[in-house]
């Protein structure tokens, strides 16, 4: 290699180098973005973990309401299992909330 190929080499790296640097932002930037994105998700989560414990509640009251009628006397385990169903999905939905402070 010459000199002049080794000088054209060492320009084209810096030269690059520089370039690369301009790419570079702030993470405050980026952190605030998604945070702010983050933020914008948290109702329609929350409103849709809600709607799918008022469905799970009626799905599990009628299956309840089906082993009473038939004759079941043991739905203690049925009402516990669907009823933790439900209040899990509505304390997730109030969590959620108070996480992201919304």
């Amino acid at each position: 290699m010459t000199v002049n190929t080794k000088k054209l080499f060492a320009v084209a790296a810096l030269s690059l180098s520089a370039v690369q640097s301009t790419f570079a932002q702030g993470g405050t930037v980026g952190i605030d973005a998604a945070t702010s994105s983050l933020t914008s998700y948290v109702d329609p989560i929350s409103t849709l973990i809600l709607a799918i414990g008022a469905v799970v509640g009626l799905i599990g009251g009628i299956r309840v309401y089906i082993k009473w009628n038939s004759g079941d006397q043991d739905i203690n385990k049925e009402l516990m299992s669907w009823g933790g169903s439900c209040l899990f999905l509505v304390l997730v939905s109030v969590v959620i909330k108070a996480f992201f402070g919304v």
